[in-house]
């Protein structure tokens, strides 16, 4: 029997939009340097932020590192208005008639993104932070989004979910929650989240589970709560069928002669209205399947449900241009349709009594569900080579000066980023990521060696801005 108390409709949906960028801020710019992380800040994460409200949203350290960084503002606006805005203006006045309207879109986005830019005082930092008084819970990660079920030492992974932790409550205040960078689990893992203080974190399960057994969060032995991401639900968005394939929405891949995005997925003229009204049915669509889902799920098992819905915050207007828009009206559409929208915050609180006891799998939300991507032959140099600097890093740093050790370590940090083998092992980016990788583990062995003559490796500049709260206690302490 209900009261006032019981929350209405057939369940809760936690929408969690992962926020991250590789840390390419002051490396190199087109086709695989910082220009990611600017069009990420004007297509995704700015007007993602201007529409969200009651849901959780990931900021990694390594993302609020770069963003924090001297200079990039400046840069960052100057891209917008030189580079994006210029580009769409110029289509507009060349473009033929049929694509006008999509070099019009294209304009209107990027004054858009402008306007936004400057309501925020030029810092999309500052646009997360005021995001949280719509209801947003920001939450961390580790310092660099590394997969820490494959981190060599304890200490190591210590040094990642502090650094990550303090970067955090120092631009965002504390969180009981935490994002395992590519949902990497490994059991036990819960027991070294613990003791940080962690409460919950979210775990992809579906390898190992079917129907709707991700509904209900699963409780640790030792107390945080894993949030099972519902995969069937996101495949609605994440499979080459989903939402985002529709052929009449802007085309990622083909460019004007000005680089501006004029063009359908089909090649044809985009048409901004047609899409729009799209957007729009898919996110009835999403809603009524979600309700659907929850509503089969309490029939079950007479429990309320929680649909955690996961996805890459990128995906939304850097891959897919439509994709903010569709997140809107969801979140517009939602109480209408029967679904309460909850930050993992509220869902910690109020799901636990009904959470399960299972054992948990190793397992990542990456291909095939498992480590292959970060770890198997394909990419066997850059896994066992950022085991093996570790090693190293963990045996020099009690014996080093701090200016040598700490630079050590941030180098080393950058190694052990899950960008860098991903792309890799992906054939993305080209040379890009092993060339990083392979270019922080010269810097940290030049760190380690510099009181030696003559080592033969040379000597760059130091990482710039790289988790500015990092504790060498965890490599330091016997």
């Amino acid at each position: 029997m209900s009261d006032d108390t019981t929350p209405r409709g057939a369940g809760d949906l936690a929408i969690v939009l992962h926020s991250h960028m590789p840390y390419v801020e002051g490396f190199g710019t087109y086709p695989f340097g910082e220009e990611w992380l600017f069009d990420a800040v004007v297509r995704s994460h700015l007007p993602v932020l201007d529409v969200a409200r009651d849901l959780t949203m990931t900021v990694t350290p390594v993302l609020a590192d770069q963003l924090e960084a001297e200079g990039v503002e400046g840069r960052l606006a100057e891209f917008l208005r030189e580079h994006r805005l210029g580009a769409a203006r110029r289509d507009v006045e060349t473009a033929d008639p049929d694509h006008v309207p999509a070099a019009q879109a294209e304009v209107d986005r990027y004054e858009r993104a402008t306007a936004l830019l400057e309501r925020s005082g030029g810092s999309p930092l500052a646009a997360f932070a005021a995001a949280r008084d719509r209801g947003v819970s920001l939450i961390p990660s580790s310092a660099t989004h590394a997969v820490l079920p494959l981190l060599a030492t304890r200490a190591g992974l210590d040094v990642q979910v502090d650094a990550g932790l303090a970067s955090h409550r120092r631009r965002f205040g504390d969180s009981s929650g935490f994002w395992l960078p590519e949902c990497a689990y490994r059991p036990g893992l819960e027991n070294d989240l613990a003791r940080h203080g962690i409460d919950w974190f979210c775990i992809d399960q579906s390898r190992h589970e079917s129907g709707d057994q991700a509904l209900a969060p699963v409780r640790t032995a030792t107390g945080p709560l894993a949030f099972t991401i519902d995969w069937p639900a996101i495949a609605w968005l994440w499979d080459m069928s989903g939402y985002p394939s529709w052929p009449g929405y802007l085309d990622f891949h083909r460019l004007s002669m000005n680089g501006v995005r004029i063009f359908r997925i089909d090649g044809g003229p985009y048409e901004p209205e047609a899409a729009a009204e799209r957007v729009t049915a898919q996110a009835e669509e999403f809603l009524d399947s979600a309700r659907q889902r929850l509503e089969a799920y309490r029939d079950r098992t007479g429990q309320r449900g929680l649909l955690t819905f996961a996805i890459d915050c990128e995906l939304l207007g850097h891959w897919w241009s439509e994709g903010p828009a569709w997140l809107g009206h969801v979140l517009q559409l939602a109480e209408a349709k029967g679904v309460r929208l909850v930050t993992l915050d509220t869902a910690a609180a109020e799901h636990r009594e009904t959470s399960r006891e299972v054992e948990l799998r190793p397992s990542t939300w990456g291909e095939d569900k498992d480590f292959h991507t970060w770890d198997s032959p394909a990419v066997a140099d850059l896994a066992w080579a950022s085991r093996s600097l570790e090693m190293r890093v963990a045996e020099a740093v009690r014996r080093l000066p701090r200016e040598r050790a700490e630079r050590a370590v941030r180098e080393l940090l950058m190694v052990q980023s899950s960008d860098w083998t991903f792309l890799d092992q992906r054939g993305q980016a080209g040379d890009y990521p092993f060339e990083r990788a392979a270019g922080h583990a010269e810097n940290a062995f030049e760190a380690l060696e510099s009181g030696s003559t003559n080592t033969g490796v040379p000597v760059s500049p130091q990482l710039r801005g790289l988790a500015p709260n990092l504790s060498l206690t965890p490599f330091s302490t016997p």
